[in-house]
């Protein structure tokens, strides 16, 4: 209880230790973490870089779309980490569950894509206003949208919203039920070449550049984070995903082909497409993020999906900064 009185600046109100904590550094033997992917995406990463092989605990993982699904496994206590885009850790930040933020991955680039149903043409994002749009809350479509429709001056009340689970998203779009989607990759990508013979488009890449470039992050259960047997493999776990990530920039052609092309069905070429699309990546300090999360709280709060205005420091778990910065220098 000392420790509260003395530093109360550095414990979350969930009561989870943020920075005058050392993490542990001893991965015991036998020590397994439970990871969620999407797509099968970060298990490809960490395996075909490399990475895997050389951490010293058990990784496990289990496949998901969208960050509500992981929100559920979270709660259930199924799930040690998790990487998500920047709403996941807002909902669960709102729903009361301790799942703070212990590493971060920022793109020159933008998450997602605004598809347009066939047929379809928009030339601006003012021109959404009338439109359905699909909306996706607790994930990260959710902010892109409602600054989609900020950046246009328009509000929610101007669109349709149409509240979709984030795979059901594509069908939704090329089907005509609703005018606009927010897609990520592949499945962006995929679509305009599977349906471009009925017209299939997207809002021009100099409007999508107007939104918030791509933030992902990895955030783990406090329950995990309290045992310093999976502290200690969550924070090698952090040094071994920046380390795979950067691998996955300077080696693209083995990317594609591990990923893209195997386990997406994608033609070589079209997987480089995606990836240069990407952009390029910095793993940034947490404390840099701070600022930047409690603005992606504030649109959300401001569009009435939150019952009340939340502090975006309560989020992260700024000892893995020591972690990142040994990565990053």
């Amino acid at each position: 209880m000392k420790a509260l009185l003395v530093l109360p600046l550095l414990v979350s109100s969930f009561g989870f230790v943020r920075a005058q904590d050392a993490l542990p550094t001893q991965v015991p033997g036998g020590t397994k973490l439970v990871v969620a992917d999407q797509n099968e995406a970060l298990q490809t990463l960490m395996q075909a870089s490399g990475a895997q092989a050389k951490l010293s605990s058990a990784v496990s993982y289990a496949n998901f779309l969208g960050g509500p699904a992981i929100l559920e496994a979270f709660r259930a206590g199924a799930l040690d980490l998790a990487t998500v885009g920047n709403t996941p850790p807002i909902q669960a930040h709102a729903a009361g569950e301790q799942i703070p933020i212990v590493a971060a991955r920022v793109s020159s680039e933008t998450d997602y894509f605004l598809a347009l149903r066939p047929g379809l043409k928009l030339s601006s994002l003012e021109e959404l206003k009338g439109r359905s749009i699909a909306y996706g809350e607790g994930t990260g479509r959710q902010p892109f949208v409602l600054n989609a429709l900020k950046l246009a001056g328009l509000t929610r009340k101007d669109v349709k919203l149409v509240p979709l689970r984030a795979a059901d998203f594509p069908d939704a779009v090329r089907t005509g039920q609703v005018d606009v989607a927010a897609l990520n990759e592949p499945h962006f990508s995929r679509y305009l070449a599977d349906f471009a013979d009925r017209g299939a488009s997207a809002l021009p890449k100099e409007q999508n550049d107007r939104l918030p470039k791509s933030l992902t992050y990895l955030y783990a259960s406090k329950r995990a984070l309290d045992d310093p047997a999976k502290a200690a493999a969550i924070r090698q776990f952090v040094a071994a995903w920046i380390d795979a990530n950067r691998w996955s920039h300077r080696n693209v052609d083995a990317w594609v082909d591990a990923y893209y092309v195997k386990r997406q069905n994608l033609k070589h070429a079209d997987g480089r497409k995606i990836v240069e699309s990407e952009g390029a990546f910095e793993f940034p300090l947490l404390a840099s993020l701070i600022a930047k999360q409690q603005s992606l709280i504030d649109v959300i709060h401001e569009a009435g999906d939150l019952p009340k205005r939340l502090d975006a420091r309560q989020e992260f778990d700024l000892r893995f900064d020591d972690v990142i910065a040994g990565k990053t220098n």
